[in-house]
């Protein structure tokens, strides 16, 4: 049996080998007619959506325009980001903080807009860190990242982060099971049956946006993959891919594909709720971060939180149903009526899409296969609406049009198929270049779909771009699906490795009331200096604090002296503009720190610990006006025990007039 599996996985993988590697017929021919101009946007012009890229192992989230492809912004998120002094300075070294102390580097792999009653809204965007399980929450008024929370009893957090329709919950799985926080985690990896678990965390958001973990459900040590809400009828549920049933701790390529089936998961979220009021959870001890940005004192806050409320789907076995579905799925989509659940079994020649009108039926009627570790198993007919018969080769990801008709990606054939949702006929498909992963259609998983564009987001680019040594651009494609066939019109390089993206109409986001800058009136930040007659520094021990401004075109003060090498100094620098787009930047010669990049209003905070004597130049970072090369100043440090005061001054420091004879 093992060895009929080795084989056929060997037959995929050459088969991807030879997709990747050699250009699909119509290659040539791909773009042509009127494609140009579809993806064309004049100079001075706005394209008409924004796309939310992740940015895989960068841990950014990336910002593009469409039909354009121009990228407009990368968002700091999991890490740390020196260019905007993300992560480096005072006031974001909190957002990256876990229960494992600083971490400054993740893997965000997929990107989730805020929705109410099932439409794509314009308020923030999620992103899920994959390494250190994690869910950040990007406002879209900003762009900034203004919450991270961490999720415990997690590993992989890949089934994220995906939301309900009113955006009441984003809902996390763990991709690698792993023993529970409070249990002992020494324990033999090959008793991976015993003793390691999986668990679906619920973390709830408020009006504002703010995060908290409502409950988890701890179940059998799968694999959680990609996930998605129910809408629409099946609201309150959700669908969940699964694989590694087989439990296995090692080759998981081979010995977790020995079956011919996994699972897709339903879970009953609001009879969960009920368990949680009914007192049925357990407050379980465990340690994660919670960490938030504060826009009224630029600065954020780090808390360790200390117990979870924990569900257990053994003992309540109508909260979890499993849906057998073939071998190792990868995308559980949600069709906008809230009918359809697609599931994309990457070893599989078929796509299933099941009923939930006769899951519901399924369950009430139990017909059931039988139990995997204590969750009923609904017998794979009774749910299945159909199967879409021959429709490539690994597919993976599947979104929606709002017409009727679904699309899906495949890695292994390197295509996209346009099918029916209720006949299941397939009615297009196209070349992609190459290896296409996910792909996005604006509102796509939402019950409004916006439809026109879908934008692939491919594994492998080869022959697309021009040579870039060893590792080549990473690769996306545009294609236009506002005709019965689908049409290619742009190639265009992305940040990262793009994994998940979402879009949505640009004047949804756009006049959603975006920030042009921070009041001064409004800044409540404990160092901030709201003019030139405030700046000051001031010795405190060691410690040396120095309130400073910028303004087009100098910083006050730009002469200091006094400092002592043992010093710490911490530049607090408050940016005096009150004008759009007006960042002013800083940096020191030597320093082991990044740059700080201060918005209109804002202030931010350097931290510097001079390492010899001398004098040290700064200078502004980010080009302001026609006079931003001479927005500098000096600093100079002094041995330790020196006699030199603490002295500060702008434009008064001259030479002593010298005597004429």
């Amino acid at each position: 049996m093992k060895n009929t599996v080795v084989k056929a996985i060997v037959a995929i993988a050459m088969g991807s080998a030879l997709f990747t590697s050699c250009k699909p017929k119509n290659s040539g021919d791909a773009v042509s007619g009127d494609a140009a101009q579809k993806a064309y946007v004049a100079p001075g012009k706005y394209d008409e959506f924004y796309n939310f890229v992740s940015g895989g192992f960068s841990g950014q989230m990336s910002v593009y325009g469409l039909p354009s492809g121009r990228l407009f912004r990368v968002i700091p998120v999991f890490s740390v980001d020196p260019e905007k002094g993300y992560g480096y300075n005072e006031e974001t070294k909190p957002m990256l903080n876990t229960s494992h102390g600083f971490v400054p580097w993740d893997d965000l792999h997929h990107t989730e807009m805020s929705q109410t009653n099932g439409e794509v809204d314009g308020r923030w965007v999620f992103g899920n860190a994959n390494n250190t399980p994690r869910i950040a929450r990007i406002d879209l008024k900003t762009f900034t990242t203004k919450e991270i929370i961490e999720l415990p009893n997690s590993a992989g957090n890949h089934s994220s982060p995906f939301i309900t329709e009113n955006t009441e919950y984003v809902v996390a799985g763990t991709r690698f099971s792993v023993p529970a926080d409070n249990s002992n985690g020494d324990v033999p990896i090959n008793t991976y049956k015993q003793n390691f678990k999986g668990h679906l965390s619920f973390v709830k958001v408020g009006k504002e946006g703010q995060m908290d973990i409502a409950f988890q459900i701890q179940c059998p040590g799968v694999n959680f993959d990609l996930s998605h809400a129910g809408k629409g009828k099946s609201h309150g549920w959700f669908f969940f891919s699964c694989y590694n049933t087989e439990q296995a701790n090692t080759l998981l390529e081979v010995n977790a594909s020995q079956k011919d089936k996994d699972f897709i998961m339903a879970v009953n979220w609001k009879k969960a709720e009920e368990y949680i009021k009914a007192g049925k959870g357990k407050l379980t001890p465990t340690r994660y971060a919670h960490n938030v940005y504060n826009e009224s004192t630029h600065t954020a806050t780090s808390e360790i939180k200390t117990q979870v409320l924990i569900l257990d789907s053994k003992e309540l076995k109508d909260i979890c149903y499993m849906i057998p579905c073939p071998k190792s799925p990868h995308g559980c989509d949600v069709d906008p009526t809230g009918e359809y659940i697609v599931g994309s079994g990457k070893l599989a020649a078929l796509i299933p899409v099941f009923s939930f009108d006769k899951l519901m039926n399924a369950i009430k009627t139990k017909q059931f296969e039988g139990e995997y570790d204590g969750i009923p198993v609904v017998k794979y007919e009774a749910a299945l609406h159909g199967e879409v018969q021959k429709p490539g080769l690994g597919p993976l990801h599947t979104e929606f049009d709002g017409k009727g008709n679904a699309y899906t990606t495949f890695f292994v054939s390197s295509e996209v198929v346009k099918w029916d949702i209720k006949s299941l006929k397939v009615l297009d498909r196209v070349p992609t270049y190459y290896s296409v992963g996910h792909l996005c259609i604006p509102g796509g998983d939402s019950k409004k779909p916006f439809g026109k564009y879908l934008i692939a987001y491919n594994k492998i680019t080869k022959d697309r771009y021009l040579p870039t040594g060893p590792e080549l651009a990473q690769s996306a494609q545009i294609f236009d699906i506002s005709g019965d066939k689908m049409q290619l019109i742009l190639d265009f390089p992305t940040i990262g490795e793009p994994h998940y993206a979402q879009a949505a109409p640009a004047d949804l986001i756009r006049n959603n009331g975006q920030l042009k800058f921070y009041k001064l009136e409004d800044n409540k930040h404990p160092f901030v200096t709201k003019g030139e007659k405030e700046t000051k520094v001031v010795r405190n021990g060691k410690r040396i604090d120095v309130y400073m401004t910028c303004i087009r075109s100098h910083f006050a003060p730009d002469n200091i002296e006094g400092i002592k090498m043992g010093d710490e100094v911490y530049f607090h620098i408050t940016n005096l503009e009150q004008d759009w787009d007006v960042p002013h930047g800083f940096a020191i010669k030597g320093s082991s720190n990044a740059e700080l990049l201060i918005m209109p209003g804002e202030t931010a905070t350097l931290k510097w610990n001079p390492d010899k004597v001398g004098i040290f130049p700064f200078y502004c970072t980010d080009f302001c006006s026609a006079l931003h090369q001479e927005m500098q100043g000096y600093i100079r440090v002094s041995p330790t025990g020196s006699n030199v005061p603490i002295s500060f001054s702008l434009g008064t420091n001259l030479p002593a007039p010298t005597t004429q004879k």
